[in-house]
């Protein structure tokens, strides 16, 4: 027998969602550590609290360089949809 849906809406109580808020941010890195392993690949995760504080891990490559291709990246996609 497979787990129960959880219905996906905002925590009323601040320090359940504060906990809940930490375990699925320390979720996220954990498989977004993972899929950095197993694919052999530079995986960066930025997240941002509810009270403006920022968390960032990164694998493989430092932050600014994976921000830096993305950047790029991003430039010459803008750049072939103009032309």
């Amino acid at each position: 027998m497979g787990r129960r849906k959880v219905q996906i809406k905002r925590i009323e109580n601040k320090s359940s969602r504060q906990v809940t808020f930490c375990k699925r941010r320390n979720g996220l890195i954990e498989k977004a550590r993972q899929l950095s392993v197993l694919c052999e690949s530079s995986v960066a995760v930025l997240v941002v609290s509810a009270i403006g504080k920022l968390y960032n891990s990164s694998s493989g490559d430092n932050m600014s360089k994976i921000i830096d291709r993305y950047k790029i990246q991003q430039a010459d996609d803008l750049q072939t949809l103009v032309t």
